[in-house]
């Protein structure tokens, strides 16, 4: 490799003095430009564009959603939340309470419809006394069915909820929604690789400057293009969570905390919102319950409370109404009866949304518990968005790099001025060095 003289440096740093000037700004903008080009292709795009599996891409969050998922879920359920905080603090009472308005106008409805279903004579020629005799006995007794069904669920709680099912359903159904809970709890940290990227590419294009001036090689810009792009996209990664613990470096003169480490407090606060507001809420976990892989283990449950109820608010009459419809047929009303009230639930239920939130205080539970984990848990809780696939981005960050060196050399070739041998002479005379 040819080394330049001192004179011929400093003739050529004279005439092109702009374009040594331009090279730490350009590496700035290659390290920023790499870090917003990494940032992007974590979440984006939403779905996999090309051809599959290798031809295109598709962000590293939304494509590794299933393990992701996974990850976010163990260290929930096993670290953070289990399902007897969700249901243990609901009082049954309260939610008889709550749902008592709705559940009276539900009763009406489905005795009626049932009452003229099976002996729509009988139910006819009845009274309106009667009628509303009978609607009347079920609404009393409606609430106690609430309370008797939310006092099985707490008990057998396992039986009926399976809260890992239903925060993985919930990610992997909205992919955009793991995306917004990595942007939003690290806002913070995607700001700093960003702008670290014009800090680090400064420095390594001042680097590079000097570096042209004594070489004057070809390789010199798309190999330092090519190292911004790669070493601020591998230190800014890393800056994010190393070190765990606060360290000091250059006997003390920098002292650095991993960002998500410092700011430990701050993410906990923020991952609680978003895991409360938008997965483990009131509306989900009443959808996990009715629709989930054990929802048929609820249903036997209300089946089993409402059957018992009919049966004893027929009471003396019972002789009469299966007179009047049949044994097969009674054992039939009363499964019509559960089938309705249970198709009705997801409707009535939602009247409670309001209360459970409010009692279980998801938010600040989820904050308050993200607080003890340990800093290798608290780690291994949102690393693995950063982790995953992290080569890619860098190999990426190089490429764009080596390709905007490779554009900057052309660029100084063609507007670089040479000086004349005189001028390099004289310059040699006057520092002693010919």
């Amino acid at each position: 490799m040819h080394i330049q003289t001192w004179a011929q440096i400093v003739a050529d740093v004279q005439l092109n003095w702009h374009l040594y000037v331009a090279m730490p700004f350009v590496a700035a903008a290659i390290g920023y430009v790499t870090k917003i080009v990494a940032i992007r292709m974590m979440f984006e795009p939403i779905e996999f564009i090309g051809k599959p599996p290798y031809l295109g891409w598709q962000g590293i969050v939304p494509r590794k959603a299933a393990i992701m998922a996974g990850i976010a879920c163990d260290t929930m359920t096993t670290k953070l939340i289990r399902p007897e905080d969700v249901f243990g603090k609901l009082d049954p009472d309260r939610i008889a309470q709550e749902l008592e308005k709705p559940l009276l106008g539900a009763v009406d409805d489905i005795v009626r419809e049932v009452a003229e279903q099976y002996s729509p004579g009988l139910w006819e020629a009845a009274p309106d006394a009667i009628k509303q005799l009978i609607i009347r006995r079920i609404q009393e007794e409606a609430p106690n069915i609430v309370r008797d069904i939310m006092i099985d669920i707490k008990k057998n709680i396992d039986s009926v909820f399976n809260l890992k099912d239903m925060v993985v359903t919930n990610l992997l159904r909205d992919k955009p929604l793991l995306n917004s809970i990595f942007l939003e709890v690290g806002h913070k940290e995607f700001a700093f690789i960003r702008n670290s990227g014009l800090f680090f590419g400064f420095l390594i294009g001042i680097v590079q400057a000097v570096v042209w001036g004594l070489t004057q090689n070809v390789w010199v810009m798309p190999l330092f293009g090519g190292f911004t792009g790669w070493f601020t996209d591998w230190l800014a990664l890393k800056m994010i969570f190393s070190p765990k613990y606060p360290t000091k470096y250059l006997g003390g003169l920098i002292r650095w905390h991993g960002l998500f480490m410092k700011h430990r407090e701050d993410v906990s606060a923020e991952y609680g919102r978003m895991i409360a507001r938008q997965i483990v809420t009131p509306k989900n976990i009443i959808d996990a319950i009715l629709r989930g892989p054990l929802s048929d283990r609820l249903f036997t449950m209300v089946q089993k409370q409402v059957q018992r109820v009919v049966d004893d608010q027929a009471g003396l009459a019972k002789p009469f109404v299966v007179f009047a419809v049949g044994s097969a047929k009674y054992i039939e009303l009363k499964r019509t009866v559960s089938d309705a009230i249970i198709k009705r639930l997801p409707e009535t239920l939602a009247h409670v949304e309001n209360y459970a939130a409010e009692a279980m205080d998801l938010e600040n539970m989820l904050a308050e518990k993200m607080k003890e984990l340990s800093i290798e848990e608290f780690e291994a809780l949102l690393h693995p968005a950063f982790e995953q696939d992290e080569w890619i981005l860098i190999t990426v960050g190089a490429v764009l790099g080596f390709l905007v060196g490779e554009l900057q050399v052309h660029v100084m070739l063609h507007f670089a001025k040479h000086p004349p041998e005189a001028t390099v002479s004289a310059i040699q005379h006057l520092t002693g060095l010919a």
